[in-house]
């Protein structure tokens, strides 16, 4: 291999010298053209610069998964979905946060005094500045509460006023308690509920992926093992096509086969130099199909790096169980899981509804506390004003403090308690959702026990798929030996001239045939025993079904969009 590809650079160096810019010697004879030693070492440098060297990189089959784990993109794209879960879950979570609102307001109001008794001679001027803060939150239970307190300063030229400036302050308790309908459960809850159910789903679709891509990772490393010693026996089968031509090149020069055998070997040669370039298109194929699985495309010498399998495709019988594997499989697929995990969401779901057709019943209640202060002014009756007798003395004169130990010790209080029941009449939108979910939720149990029943069909066909690769190994390996024996006795007819070049050369390909599928059993034993491995914890193939999530009326997916990413 290495020495192809130093002839293949080699060649793509010729080609740069060959179409160079050469220099014409104006005074050259018959018009040839001389091209000079220095255009040449030129070209054969840039070239060379141009040529990026191949690195050559040790490869065990635990080092590439490692690498898939830490460098696919695939991977790199799953583990996102978790922290988008997360995010989701923060976010359901948000409802239940309490919520700070303030307010800060003034107002200044002139109006025309347009009868004796208005308050005023000619206008009234009234002045407000309002402060209010408050809060409200909704609690895990279902509760409600809201709670204000608000503050204010007026002043006013309005001559039936008591106070002026007034000062004023009152604090409101709200709190609102569902007792049947949103008692155990409501949208808040549900919602947190299922954005819970949907982060364990994120978990099972990226340990699926990383199953998958783990399998795709030794599955490329077996494919690109066998492709390099395919082309190994490829090489053996082309030494033994050269040595025949050179041995019937040597016969014929002694009359002891005809020149039409030379023919037949030169055929035979050329027919295994086409074996041994598609064998070596074959691992660039594998190299770029590991190297996409296993590293980042910002690696540098990503295109040029070069793997060499230092782990051989074992041959070892293994006693497989099925029944085991069947219920390892029932127990650890990710379809079964995820399909599981719908379930549960339709369970929440069906929680939900089941509860909205309760009637509405809402326990409340009200706390108001008022306080009143400022400066407050003697009475005015309406024959002082007719009169003219205007003399407004100063009372009592209550600061903000004392409006506040009115406020807080309860003085003034204003009390509310009450329930209020709603419930509709007839057939109502939650009864149908109720009815629909219920519907839903038996269709996706039945569809589990149909998703079951195809697990354990894969399971049982993948294991078949072993014992079968299996028996072909052993098969393969007695055909190879027994190609070999033949080859070597027809070599051995032919020097005594017993034999044909023509059965030599069919016996060179049955061997060349029978190496080629024992390289390739062993393969897709390896292969075979890696994805029993893996169906038993993902599907493969795009096998499975869906499951209808109850409530939703949307099918999710079983199997394909959990081994996206792969």
């Amino acid at each position: 291999m290495r020495l192809h590809q130093s002839s293949y650079r080699a060649r793509i160096a010729a080609v740069a010298v060959a179409v160079v810019t050469m220099s014409v010697s104006a005074f050259g004879q018959g018009g040839q053209f001389h091209i000079t030693e220095g255009v040449v070492q030129a070209a054969a440098s840039q070239a060379a610069a141009q040529a990026a060297p191949d690195v050559t990189r040790p490869l065990s089959i635990d080092e590439a998964v490692k690498l898939a784990l830490e460098q696919n993109l695939g991977i790199q794209i799953q583990r996102i979905d978790p922290q988008i879960s997360d995010v989701g879950i923060s976010q359901a979570r948000s409802f239940w946060s309490p919520q700070l609102n303030s307010s800060f307001s003034r107002q200044s109001q002139a109006s025309a005094a347009t009868n004796s008794l208005a308050g005023g001679a000619t206008s009234i001027d009234n002045g407000t500045v309002a402060a209010t803060v408050g809060i409200q939150q909704n609690l895990p239970t279902g509760a409600f509460y809201q709670a204000n307190w608000n503050s204010f300063r007026a002043t006013t030229t309005n001559l039936f006023s008591n106070f002026s400036p007034q000062l004023g302050s009152n604090l409101n308790l709200q709190v609102q308690q569902p007792l049947l309908r949103n008692f155990h459960i409501d949208q808040i809850r549900q919602q947190v509920a299922n954005s819970k159910k949907l982060r364990d789903l994120s978990d099972i679709q990226l340990q699926a992926v990383v199953t998958g891509t783990s399998r795709n990772v030794r599955n490329a490393y077996w494919d690109l093992s066998y492709a390099i010693d395919n082309l190994k026996a490829q090489q053996e089968s082309l030494k033994l096509a050269q040595q025949s031509l050179s041995d019937n090149r040597k016969r014929v020069e002694i009359g002891t086969l005809a020149p039409i055998d030379i023919v037949q070997a030169q055929a035979e040669v050329a027919s295994n130099e086409e074996r041994v370039i598609l064998a070596e298109a074959a691992i660039k194929r594998a190299q770029d199909n590991i190297r996409t699985l296993i590293l980042d495309p910002g690696t540098p010498d990503f295109w040029n790096t070069v793997f060499q399998p230092t782990d051989s495709a074992p041959f070892q019988e293994l006693g497989i169980d099925t029944d085991t594997a069947v219920r390892n499989a029932l127990d650890k697929r990710s379809d079964l899981r995820g399909a599981k995990n719908s379930i549960e969401r339709s369970d929440v779901d069906i929680r939900y509804l089941r509860n909205q057709i309760l009637p509405d019943v809402n326990a409340q209640a009200t706390y108001i506390s008022r306080a009143i202060g400022g400066v407050q002014l003697n009475s005015l009756r309406p024959d002082d004003v007719l009169t003219g007798n205007i003399n407004r003395v100063v009372v009592a004169q209550r600061g903000f403090g004392s409006v506040l130990g009115n406020l807080f010790q309860n003085t003034f209080p204003d009390w509310t308690v009450g329930v209020q029941v709603s419930y509709p009449l007839g057939t109502n939108t939650a009864q149908a959702n109720l009815a629909r979910a219920k519907l839903q939720y038996q269709q996706a149990q039945t569809q589990l026990k149909s998703l079951e029943m195809q697990v354990a069909a894969q399971v049982r066909e993948f294991a078949r798929q072993v014992q079968t690769n299996q028996k072909r190994v052993l098969s393969a390996k007695a055909s190879r030996e027994l190609q070999e024996k033949k080859l070597e006795a027809e070599e051995k007819k032919l020097a005594a001239g017993m034999s044909q070049s023509f059965f030599v050369f069919q016996a060179q390909r049955d061997l060349a045939l029978a190496r080629t599928a024992e390289i390739q059993a062993i393969a897709d034993y390896n292969k075979s025993v890696v994805d029993f491995e893996t169906i038993q914890l993902v599907p493969l193939g795009g096998g499975g079904g869906g499951i209808t999530t109850a409530g939703s009326g949307t099918l999710q997916s079983g199997a394909n969009a959990i081994v996206r990413g792969q």
